[in-house]
């Protein structure tokens, strides 16, 4: 059988580990610990009694009207919903890149953007990080066949951010697109969503997976100037969002006041594992998002890794060719937490 020799040749994006549920302590793929608000559920409950014979809104107008409101932006016709954001991801590279054409990423950070650029034929360019997760001058240099910019906002693996007034430098250095990509940008200080009104070139792409407890739902959308919107939506499948998850997704946007509490219970645990973590000898990245990265002198992360694994705890082992490896755990509850520090001393006594 036949593939197209881009597909052929690409290395699929790997997903992190997904055990059963209930057997594991879950610090490795940077979910939200608690269940979704109580608004969701009940209307998850009401549309699974609805009119499911029927399509769904093809354009999550609720949604976008819900979204608009909490996030302060001038309407619905500002924002574009998918599958999670991965889809709109996927929709952006698919929209601005063509084949033999080329996007631009740091490294090290989300791998999913090579992948999607390999499936449109397309190529990736990485561009390393320097001294402190900085982005180099390098990275806002302009090319002729460089058609897309993709920044995570706050970064994976780090929890890093750059500032707005960076980001804003950035893209005006740029004649391309700049996608900033603020899948974790709930549980930082700052966001880019007033850039998008500066400068139709800058995009944010969101995720309901994380600070709203949403992962297992998959939602995400875009933030861009409408006829940005207008252009992608030619893209995206005729219904890409399914009629749980627009009453859902809406609900989590009439749900601000859930979002503030749980953001602020989870930075607070996440502050206390980056200083246990630091008594305990490891290097730890400040982290702006629901996670921490971390690197220890011993350099055992792949066997705290599995030693972890064994005790059913479960957090993320990340290696990156010609920069190193090292431990991103996902902020969990206080318990989970506990267990999880529990674990590692065991294992820094052994040493």
């Amino acid at each position: 059988m036949q593939f197209r020799p881009a597909l052929a040749a690409m290395k699929p994006y790997t997903p992190g580990e997904q055990p059963p549920p209930g057997k594991f302590i879950k610090l490795n793929t940077n979910e939200n610990p608690f269940p979704p608000p109580p608004a969701v559920v009940s209307a998850i409950t009401a549309a699974a009694s609805g009119p499911l014979n029927r399509y769904p809104d093809p354009m999550a107008t609720s949604f976008r009207r819900a979204a608009a409101d909490a996030l302060g932006l001038p309407g619905p016709e500002w924002i574009l919903a998918g599958n999670g954001s991965d889809e709109i991801l996927t929709i952006l590279v698919r929209g601005f890149v063509g084949e033999g054409q080329s996007l631009r990423l740091p490294y090290p950070s989300y791998i999913l953007y090579r992948t999607l650029a390999d499936i449109q034929g397309a190529s990736w360019e990485q561009v390393p990080f320097i001294d402190n997760w900085q982005l180099p001058a390098s990275f806002g240099e302009s090319r002729e066949d460089l058609r897309l910019v993709l920044l995570p906002n706050p970064n994976s693996p780090s929890g890093t951010i750059v500032p707005p007034q960076q980001v804003s430098e950035l893209a005006d250095s740029l004649d391309c697109p700049l996608v900033i990509d603020e899948a974790y940008v709930d549980f930082a200080e700052e966001n880019c969503l007033e850039l998008v009104k500066q400068n139709e070139r800058v995009l944010v792409t969101r995720t309901l997976s994380k600070s709203y407890g949403l992962a297992g739902l998959r939602f995400g959308f875009l933030v861009a100037q409408p006829h940005v919107v207008a252009e992608l939506t030619k893209i995206k499948d005729s219904y890409n969002c399914d009629m749980i998850s627009i009453a859902a997704a809406t609900a989590a946007m009439h749900s601000q006041d859930w979002l503030a509490e749980k953001v602020a219970v989870l930075n607070v645990t996440r502050q206390r594992l980056a200083d246990e973590l630091a008594e305990m000898g490891f290097d730890v990245v400040p982290s702006h998002a629901n996670f921490v990265w971390c690197t220890h002198p011993s350099g055992q992360h792949k066997a705290i890794y599995e030693f972890l694994k064994r005790s059913q705890i479960l957090v993320r082992y990340m290696e990156f060719p010609d920069w190193g490896d090292g431990l991103r755990i996902s902020v969990g509850t206080d318990e989970q937490i506990d267990a999880c520090l529990l674990m590692i001393r065991r294992f820094l006594d052994q040493l």
